[in-house]
């Protein structure tokens, strides 16, 4: 699966690198709403990210030195300090490596060739498309739920029946 790639320019910066003025800032987040709060903090400390990502810290550092791009800024007392467009990239290395099954090495290959503006584009149709699909073609609704759970607890309450010795 490793770097496909598509045609045209991914439009906004060169070397792939992802700007906040340029097109690519303008595409949709990754970032559903109400995942980071609406406080106005412009920094968010490592493990406020990793609740967030639901990727964890020491990965977060590994994946610092395999993605050169994706280096936080630090502070004075060297923590590192992520911003929402770190947290975007975040998600989106996620999804490409967890979700869509590429290597680091292909992800990286990805990157590089649809710039990250349309990675991050191309991330947020796929996220729209698969939420379009599972509103669409819903696996239970609420009241097929209710009676498989009620069937299911009629199972598992024979199974106990016919496990528990008789006196």
């Amino acid at each position: 699966m490793g770097g496909r790639k598509r045609g045209g320019d991914s439009g906004g910066s060169r070397n792939g690198e992802y700007e906040p003025g340029s097109d690519e800032a303008r595409v949709a987040s990754l970032i559903p709403p109400g995942l980071i709060p609406e406080d106005g903090k412009l920094y968010y400390r490592i493990g406020e990210v990793s609740k967030i990502t639901g990727v964890k810290p020491y990965v977060l550092r590994y994946w610092e030195s395999e993605f050169r791009w994706m280096a936080p800024q630090k502070s004075r007392s060297k923590q590192r300090l992520y911003r929402r467009k770190d947290i975007e990239m975040i998600l989106l290395i996620r999804q490409l490596l967890h979700e869509q099954r590429y290597t680091i090495a292909g992800a990286r290959k990805h990157l590089r060739e649809l710039g990250i503006g349309g990675a991050l584009a191309e991330a947020a149709e796929e996220s729209a498309r698969e939420a379009a699909a599972s509103a669409a073609n819903p696996v239970f609704s609420t009241s097929d739920s209710a009676e498989a759970f009620q069937a299911i607890r009629s199972e598992l309450l024979a199974i106990r029946e016919m496990l528990q010795p008789s006196s």
